[in-house]
């Protein structure tokens, strides 16, 4: 027999490192990902997920009560991006040692350095949307992008999609900055015609200079305005969201009326925007942009931000009036759960649309504007309810 010596190497002694073991929950389950895919200065591991549905707890967003994202971290590294923290759960406790070979999940930009990719996501919502009322709203998109780049090869989103294309009733509301969605139209379309669907397009300027500085990896200004306009033609209620607005910057009379004369342009089922807003795992970056790009406004955001998240409410109310004067001013329709004067803790998880009307899209598709269809053998039955909702 064998005799087991007691002095043997353990066969993953990474796994016995005194730091891992003290690891629980999502920080473990980082710690346990595997490499999947590299990128240009990222790389993609695959995460193991319990549970692809989260419960949205905030009390301000108490219409809202369940959010899907089909990755942990975002390739489009938004200098703004206020979903950076998310990674620092995946942290040891405060007092713990680094696991070896561990990233620093606290540095901001190990959140678009290290890309998760969830495992069995669609099998996960399948399972769980059998425990949860159609009537509950569900956003997709409220921290990460679900188009970003590697949904290219992975097609968790899509997967995602087509679980809600064999289910009916369901209150469902996208955020995106990517073009990739219109990979999809055809789900979008099927999704659309059995539950209340409402696409959210982040359009924070046209200027393309702009946009590449602010928001590095994301698709052109003149792209996602296309995305816009050919979702519309596809019979999807999609809006612009011009978020965040930015001090100085994006949040003027000027910049407001020329985004929405451009979503107008683009038939846009609404038009929406908030200010600005900054967490403090947000400020490294974006405060990193404004010194390189905007020196002399650096006083007046650390005169805002050094010790409040949020604008004031004076401010936010003043933005307020300028969109809504903007909307106005070309013919568009407000989002459906906006409120008169927004407060002036809005963020861009609020940007979903709360649809409480009976009709999906209020705002009528230009009959000018008919695009050839995606799927021959899905148009028959899609053509009628379109019709019938957007007439």
């Amino acid at each position: 027999m064998a005799k087991i010596l007691n002095t043997a190497e353990p066969l993953f002694p990474i796994l016995n490192q005194p730091s891992a073991r003290l690891l629980t929950g999502i920080a473990r389950h980082a710690f346990e990902a595997t490499h999947a895919d590299d990128g240009h200065l990222i790389e993609f591991r695959a995460l193991k997920v319990r549970s692809i549905l989260s419960r949205v707890a905030s009390k301000r967003l108490n219409w809202m009560a369940w959010g899907i994202n089909p990755y942990r971290g975002c390739e489009f590294a938004c200098r703004y991006c206020y979903a950076r923290y998310t990674h620092e759960f995946m942290a040891p406790a405060p007092g713990q040692p680094q696991p070896v070979g561990q990233p620093d999940f606290r540095d901001p930009i190990t959140f678009e350095r290290l890309i998760f990719l969830k495992q069995n996501a669609a099998w996960l919502l399948e399972q769980e949307l059998r425990r949860h009322h159609p009537a509950d709203h569900i956003a997709i998109g409220t921290a990460t992008d679900p188009w970003q780049p590697i949904e290219r090869r992975a097609r968790i989103t899509r997967s995602l999609l087509e679980v809600f294309g064999r289910h009916a009733g369901y209150n469902i509301g996208i955020v995106t900055k990517s073009r990739l969605i219109l990979r999809d139209t055809d789900l979008l379309q099927e999704i659309n015609r059995r539950n209340r669907l409402t696409v959210h397009i982040t359009i924070t300027t046209p200027d393309a200079e702009l946009a590449r500085k602010l928001e590095p990896r994301a698709p052109r200004p003149d792209l996602r305005l296309d995305t816009v306009r050919r979702l519309r033609q596809a019979g999807i209620a999609t809006g612009i969201l011009c978020s965040p607005l930015l001090p100085g910057i994006t949040d003027t009379e000027e910049a407001i009326d020329r985004m929405a004369r451009h979503a107008a342009e683009a038939n846009a089922s609404f038009f929406a925007a908030s200010p600005l807003f900054l967490k403090p795992c947000s400020r490294p970056t974006y405060l990193s942009f404004v010194r390189e790009h905007f020196p002399h406004l650096e006083a007046d955001y650390h005169r805002r931000f050094d010790h409040a998240d949020f604008a004031s409410r004076n401010y936010a109310q003043h933005l307020s009036r300028i969109v809504a004067e903007a909307r106005e001013r070309y013919g568009l329709n407000r989002r459906w759960r906006d409120d008169p004067e927004e407060s002036s803790e809005s963020d861009n998880i609020s940007l979903f649309a709360q649809n409480t009307s009976s009709a999906v899209d209020p705002r009528p598709r230009d009959p000018a504007l008919q695009a050839p269809p995606l799927r021959k053998s899905a148009m028959s039955a899609r053509v009628a309810t379109q019709q019938r909702l957007f007439a």
